[in-house]
């Protein structure tokens, strides 16, 4: 029983996010989301408690996918200037393979949701940017190598550019992806990120 009642959750938090990919801009309702599902309003409750919740399953499952793999990179990934290519590599293809997750991360789909959500949101760029904060720290003693222009401030350039790429995503209606010429902007970026000591 649990397990088809994991499955049930499962396929709600998938049609929720199939519902913030396929409907840009609009709000999402439960008596919407419970028919998407093939279920009725009260079903859905019997799963999550309330909407917010529903929400709260989604962002989990950002955090889940992007902190487990960031944790690996840092292990895997020795070299400093690499480390961030490829965490920003991984947070933007995660952005453009859940095009309804975007909009959940630049919080376009949490108007008029409870602030809890939106502090959630804010709070998962927090942790990509402190984790960021921390690699950009080890460069001197790794590598000897210093940011161009102070860790903070680079960390902070860094996750702009990021949130400005999912935003623009999200803007676009899902056009204009993430990783589009991404590889180019990079090499420019890499080549001024750090400096030798």
């Amino acid at each position: 029983m649990s397990n088809k009642k994991n499955d049930r959750r499962t396929q709600i938090l998938q049609s929720l996010a199939q519902m913030l990919e396929s409907s840009p801009g609009a709000r999402i309702t439960t008596s919407a989301l419970a028919k998407q599902v093939g279920v009725s309003e009260a079903a859905l409750y019997r799963h999550f408690p309330s909407k917010a919740k529903m929400f709260e399953g989604l962002i989990e499952f950002i955090e889940e996918s992007l902190f487990t793999r960031i944790n690996l990179i840092i292990q895997e990934e020795s070299n400093v200037v690499s480390r961030i290519e490829v965490i920003m590599k991984l947070i933007l293809g995660f952005a453009e393979q859940n095009p309804g997750m975007c909009r959940l991360l630049t919080a376009d789909a949490l108007a008029g949701e409870t602030e809890r959500l939106r502090v959630r949101i804010a709070q998962v760029f927090d942790r990509i940017e402190t984790q960021l904060k921390q690699i950009i720290r080890e460069a001197d003693l790794k590598q000897g190598l210093r940011p161009a222009m102070g860790v903070a401030p680079c960390a902070n350039f860094l996750i702009a550019i990021i949130e400005g790429k999912i935003r623009h995503y999200v803007r676009s209606e899902f056009k204009v992806k993430p990783m589009d010429i991404w590889q180019e902007q990079w090499e420019i970026l890499a080549q001024n990120l750090m400096l030798n000591r």
